[in-house]
């Protein structure tokens, strides 16, 4: 079985919680078939450089899979169809990732940054 990185975003009127759901199904679709999932990241609510279908804002989720290739298939089909997902993307990987993803990354270094400033005007 390959590796899998699949990106979707969803619409920005969702709750968290609809997201979660949305997330938890596509894991469901990849384990039905006979893969596994690897990591689950949900990066947030980000706003688009443009407007798709009139939004400005959408939930950002990735998940990265050992899957076969019928289940990736089957995922696109469901996201394509599910008209709460505005974009998705599956990429193949060499093999997997380590650690948190770079989006994950740069929120934490972000946080990071913040308290510092804190620190320093406090000293």
């Amino acid at each position: 079985m390959a590796t899998y990185e699949t990106v979707f975003i969803a619409r920005q009127d969702l709750t968290e919680a609809q997201v979660k759901d949305l997330t938890s199904a596509c894991e469901k679709i990849i384990v039905d078939q006979g893969g596994k999932i690897l990591k689950t990241e949900y990066w947030g609510l980000k706003t688009f450089a443009y407007k798709i279908n009139k939004a400005k804002k959408g939930h950002y989720t990735l998940i990265e899979s050992d899957a076969p290739g019928a289940a990736v298939i089957e995922l696109e089909r469901v996201l394509r169809i599910n008209e709460d997902v505005v974009r998705s993307m599956n990429i193949r990987l060499d093999e997997p990732t380590e650690g948190p993803s770079v989006m994950m990354k740069k929120s934490y270094d972000d946080r990071d940054d913040s308290s510092n400033k804190k620190e320093k005007e406090a000293a």
